[in-house]
């Protein structure tokens, strides 16, 4: 996190909800992450990876913002994509300030104007002139400027500044790092005054099961990449720590927490796909995420990846629901 100034006394202490809102695969789990310093929400080339609102919380000594990182608002093609634009219409329901990003190397599309749209029935109110009046601030987030040339970018900035009444307009390249400190000065700056919500440590509004699920769903996007069925849901089932009082006697003998997780696929035939030759793709999944799973459950811990089937689960309520949809 980078250092910001100390607040002084006649600085208002600014706290509130900023909903990241975008077209699936535009960076938002990428500048998440990246204002925070630390993953928190799975950053994929593959659109749609996003499946909940992760809520990172970004603290500074003068103000505290609650980043609520949505799915992608797109058009629904399964009980699931349903699902999941409900998500973002709760995570929207009573934010403070808005992020709206859009990616530098894309030409402004229609999924950007149905956002747009979307976003002025719920949040402005339209002028007898036809212009709009927001009720919270509309923040332009130009993602991935470093695709482009100077002159290219500067036309980019212009056009997107041209497609909406935004309060604000910031260039970035999370990847790069790049205008980073900018986006968090902007967002806070036209964030509301309100007291602090979270311990100064909190980075995340996730349980750790949640977190452990998300990571090994992650792990899986990288070490499969194109071949992963888009149907894999992932459910921490339990975790099991050594000195519980019901902890069975494999846990307690090998003194490690164990961390029992089920990896769903809606087929038979992709089980072997996730499983990989000899487990190979569990293997690796174990091992890339052997630190991170110990420094959330606070100890060494053992992975247990089972791989089951819950047959069509995207479009049947009764599974959705089991799997926390």
């Amino acid at each position: 996190m980078a250092p910001s100034e100390p607040a002084t006394q006649s600085e208002a202490y600014r706290s509130g909800f900023v909903a990241v809102v975008g077209r699936p695969n535009v960076g938002k789990s990428t500048l998440i992450n990246a204002l925070l310093g630390t993953q928190i929400a799975i950053a994929s080339s593959r659109p749609e990876t996003t499946r909940k609102a992760i809520r990172g919380i970004l603290t500074t000594p003068n103000a505290q913002l609650v980043l609520v990182d949505t799915p992608g608002i797109h058009r629904p093609r399964t009980l699931l994509g349903q699902r999941l634009n409900d998500v973002v219409d709760e995570s929207l329901s009573d934010v403070d300030e808005i992020a709206f990003l859009l990616p530098a190397d894309q030409e402004i599309g229609a999924g950007d104007k149905r956002i747009l749209s979307r976003l002025r029935s719920q949040f402005a109110i339209k002028r007898d002139d036809g212009t709009f009046k927001w009720k919270v601030p509309l923040i332009a987030i130009v993602t991935k400027i470093d695709t482009l040339g100077r002159q290219q970018l500067v036309a980019k900035l212009i056009e997107i500044d041209e497609f909406a009444d935004f309060t604000a307009l910031v260039p970035v390249s999370a990847l790069d790092r790049d205008n980073l400190d900018e986006v968090r000065s902007v967002l806070i700056n036209h964030m509301v005054e309100g007291p602090q919500m979270y311990p100064d440590d909190q980075i995340s509004e996730e349980s750790p099961k949640d977190t452990i699920a998300e990571l090994v769903r992650g792990a899986f996007l990288e070490e499969l990449d194109d071949e992963l069925p888009h149907s894999l849901a992932v459910v921490v089932d339990s975790i099991e720590y050594p000195d519980s009082p019901d902890a069975e006697l494999g846990v307690a003998a090998d003194g490690k927490a164990h961390v029992i997780v089920s990896i769903y696929v809606e087929r038979n035939s992709q089980k072997p796909i996730i499983i990989g030759h000899k487990a190979e793709h569990l293997v690796q999944v174990r091992k890339r995420l052997r630190t991170p799973v110990n420094r959330i459950v606070g100890q060494k811990s053992r992975l247990d990846l089972q791989v089951k089937v819950a047959k069509d689960w995207q479009s049947d309520p009764k599974q959705l629901e089991k799997l926390g949809f």
